[in-house]
């Protein structure tokens, strides 16, 4: 009857285990999360897209395309990555290997104490009387024990845990594929920024120069007219205070120059380099953007998308091995090898053994904690459904604005040359009204202030259009091929 009752609990705990597992949550997949991205950017569905172009084909300056090429064979963050690839593949590796048994070599040696009122101390002293055994089978005592030879284990997938755990592994791998890409990607985009924001105070600093030079020119014809009467110390000092402030400017601008250099050393893997460079951003050719594809496009060229989207397969396949913690686990432990009593004797081809256990174990009293670990893993399937939405809308927002940004900087450009026309035809009037008197100092002044104003910005709004279309170029998923 006991044994019966103990059979009843068991099966009935087993049912329960069972009928517990398979209250499943059902896997999200990426198809569903970006089941409704717009069909385009706009209102152009062009599949041609420059993220299918290499670096060298998008930039158009061979010095740029250069340090590129030196920061991906010497950056640390992008040599991290890919140590980050190579232990993915590791962890693939031991996922794989799960599903086959393991096979190890053992050697063993002890000894055995059995008391007279045991089962096996009562049977070896009974067995050294039999006359069915020889002297080389008497049974010593304490009993010593000698075995060499293979032991093996293997948890049967019947479940499809360990699968489920190699299909996670994968997607984890690509997954790390998928963030060296992105690296590569920041990498080229933070490198051109930083190549053309140099270009852009290059440019900013020699207009600076220049406009010293025009002052000071200004400031000596105005000292000249003060001992002639013609203008006063209030001008002198008004012309002073515009040269000293130019000049400040001069410094400020040459510290960014020395910061923005030292960053691209820095991203090249050296403590300090040359960056050679065109010295006029205003001379320089823009990047080749043909166009942006349709975002279908995007979800497939994007790294950070992909390893979204890899991260979320990777979560499906764990909740599914986290389910299987729920059922019983059959585990097969074969072995064979030379077993023996007596060291002598353990060579002996009669001392040869071998054998295969079976075990069956089903989770009972700790139910509670394999419950919790799975709604771990349904929680953590929900942020990676979380974050890849979060990835293709920051995609989707960044090529949109980037786009803008292309065609709003480029009128803003057009309009700002003929500002500076202005300006400068302003200047120019003023100048000659000032020689004959009918213009004051201060007129001077405003238009000289106007003029570096409009030549300073002119070169800022040329720099955005640059980093516009960088910015572009990654945003479509370019930059790591």
């Amino acid at each position: 009857m006991l044994k019966k009752a103990i059979i009843y609990i068991f099966n009935t705990a087993l049912v329960m285990i069972i009928a517990a597992g398979c209250k499943s949550y059902k896997p999200v997949t990426g198809q569903e999360v970006s089941a409704d991205v717009p069909q385009s950017f706009s209102t152009n569905t062009d599949t041609t897209t420059i993220a299918t172009l290499p670096v060298n084909q998008f930039f158009a300056d061979q010095r740029l395309i250069s340090l590129i090429d030196t920061a991906l064979k010497a950056n640390p963050d992008l040599l991290s990555a890919l140590q980050r690839v190579e232990a993915a593949r590791a962890n693939l590796r031991f996922n794989a290997s799960k599903l086959l048994p393991t096979v190890n070599l053992a050697a063993n040696a002890g000894v055995e104490k059995y008391g007279k009122y045991t089962q096996n101390g009562v049977g070896n002293y009974d067995t050294n009387f039999s006359n069915n055994i020889n002297s080389d089978q008497h049974i010593p005592d304490p009993v010593p024990n000698y075995f060499l030879g293979f032991q093996s284990s293997w948890e049967v997938d019947l479940w499809g845990k360990l699968s489920n755990q190699k299909k996670a592994a994968f997607a984890r791998f690509l997954a790390s594929q998928s963030g060296y890409r992105l690296v590569t990607t920041a990498l080229t985009a933070q490198i051109a920024g930083l190549y053309y924001q140099l270009l852009a105070y290059d440019t900013e600093l020699s207009i600076i120069k220049k406009n010293i030079k025009l002052q000071e020119h200004a400031l000596e014809i105005v000292k000249i007219q003060k001992l002639g009467g013609r203008a006063t110390e209030l001008a002198v000092q008004q012309f002073e205070a515009q040269l000293a402030r130019t000049k400040g400017m001069q410094y400020i601008t040459r510290q960014q120059i020395t910061e923005t250099e030292n960053m691209l050393s820095f991203l090249t893997g050296s403590y300090s380099a040359k960056i050679s460079r065109d010295t006029s951003i205003m001379k320089t050719q823009l990047p080749v953007v043909t166009g942006t594809g349709v975002p279908s496009q995007m979800l497939l060229n994007r790294p950070d998308i992909r390893a979204a989207e890899l991260e979320l397969t990777a979560m499906n396949a764990d909740i599914k091995a986290a389910r299987a913690n729920f059922f019983p686990t059959l585990t097969l432990t074969p072995y064979v090898g030379y077993n023996s009593f007596r060291a002598n004797l353990l060579f002996d081809p009669a001392s040869f053994t071998y054998g295969i256990l079976g075990g069956i174990t089903a989770p009972i009293f700790n139910r509670k904690a394999i419950k919790a670990e799975y709604e771990r893993t349904i929680a953590e399937q929900k942020v990676a459904v979380y974050n890849y939405q979060k990835s293709i809308l920051s995609g989707f927002q960044e090529v949109k604005n980037n786009l803008s940004g292309i065609d709003n900087f480029n009128h803003a450009f057009e309009l700002k040359q003929n500002e500076l026309q202005a300006l400068n035809n302003a200047l120019s009037v003023a100048n000659d009204l000032y020689l004959v008197g009918r213009a004051n100092y201060l007129e001077i002044i405003t238009a000289q202030r106007s003029v570096l104003d409009a030549e300073l910005e002119l070169a800022g709004i040329k720099r955005d259009i640059f980093l516009s279309s960088v910015n572009l170029y990654q945003a479509v998923g370019g930059g790591w091929r």
